[in-house]
């Protein structure tokens, strides 16, 4: 795994792979390299707009690329479902997911159309609801991947069950925090229920390190002890380019692991190629995690177990 790079990703010719949040920054970094690798590619994104430029800056990299978009807003269960029944008329299997898009430390709470508070929903709620609705596509493929995206914030965070849409308590860096535990927690526990119900799924997770995207200073600002501490870890910080490589490789290599989590390998794991990142012990916590999917199949209306059934 030294030094692993675009270029070991392994020929992706006849694959097809859904990455979320694509129009940019680390989506639209992993959709380029994985149409490199000759992989259909589905983008998906709130703005047609994005999609159409991302869609011309990546054919103009890889003229052969063979890729489209579709509109998909995480914020919305409508949006979701009407995306994963558009994509199961269109596609008779899929490869690969990697649940990518995210928002980051809102200074104020908002929430979804659903009335989840917006990161937790974004991150996390609409990704389990989509993972779910595609699972029957997902089985009709030999190998399945499924990546979700966390981050180094997972290490502070916890699942609050008793404020679970921090209506009581809104902490910008708190929610988001939670978010990205709840998505490694869901990686790993996907990952036991793929085993349990024999779905042949492959479910693990990436973070980007400290990667330089829109999505830091749309976030917590440049303002506040955040914007500060943004600024002071600059030149510790690599590209979107870079960021996206724990992805792929999670998504693409032959020694990825089930469950496995991936980040940078330099310090902190802010920086540097993929290498196994470390796991904090409560997103493996096997009861918080059978807590949360129960929570967040209640929440979404989805259950895996009724999609599975009619797959």
């Amino acid at each position: 795994m030294t030094d692993w790079s675009i270029d070991h990703i392994p020929p992706m010719t006849g694959k097809l792979a859904v990455v979320t949040g694509a129009t940019g920054g680390l989506g639209f970094e992993t959709a380029l390299a994985l149409a490199g690798a000759g992989a259909e590619v589905v983008l998906t994104g709130r703005s047609d707009a994005k999609g159409s430029a991302a869609i011309e800056r990546i054919c103009e990299r890889h003229p052969d690329a063979i890729i489209s978009y579709e509109h998909l807003d995480l914020a919305s269960l409508d949006s979701v479902a009407t995306f994963a029944r558009r994509f199961d008329a269109m596609y008779a299997s899929l490869d690969l997911l990697i649940n990518n898009a995210g928002v980051m430390s809102l200074p104020a709470r908002q929430t979804t159309a659903d009335g989840f508070e917006m990161q937790l929903g974004t991150n996390y709620l609409g990704h389990y609801a989509l993972t779910a609705r595609l699972l029957p596509v997902l089985r009709r493929n030999k190998a399945p991947r499924v990546v979700n995206l966390s981050s180094l914030a997972h290490r502070s965070g916890i699942i609050d069950f008793d404020d679970l849409q921090g209506a009581t308590f809104y902490k910008p860096w708190k929610a988001y925090e939670q978010s990205k535990l709840a998505m490694l927690v869901f990686a790993i526990e996907l990952q036991r229920r793929s085993d349990a119900a024999g779905w042949c799924l492959m479910s693990n997770a990436a973070h980007p390190g400290y990667a330089l995207t829109d999505l830091i200073p749309n976030g917590p600002g440049s303002g506040g002890l955040m914007g500060l501490g943004g600024r002071l870890l600059r030149p510790l910080s690599h590209s979107a380019a870079a960021g996206a490589l724990p992805t792929l490789f999670a998504a693409t290599s032959p020694d990825a692991k089930p469950a496995g989590y991936y980040g940078p390998n330099g310090f902190y794991e802010l920086k540097g190629p993929p290498a196994p990142a470390k796991i904090m012990p409560r997103a493996q916590d096997a009861t918080v995690a059978a807590r949360l999917w129960e929570v967040s199949a209640a929440l979404t209306g989805t259950s895996f177990d009724q999609v599975a059934i009619a797959a």
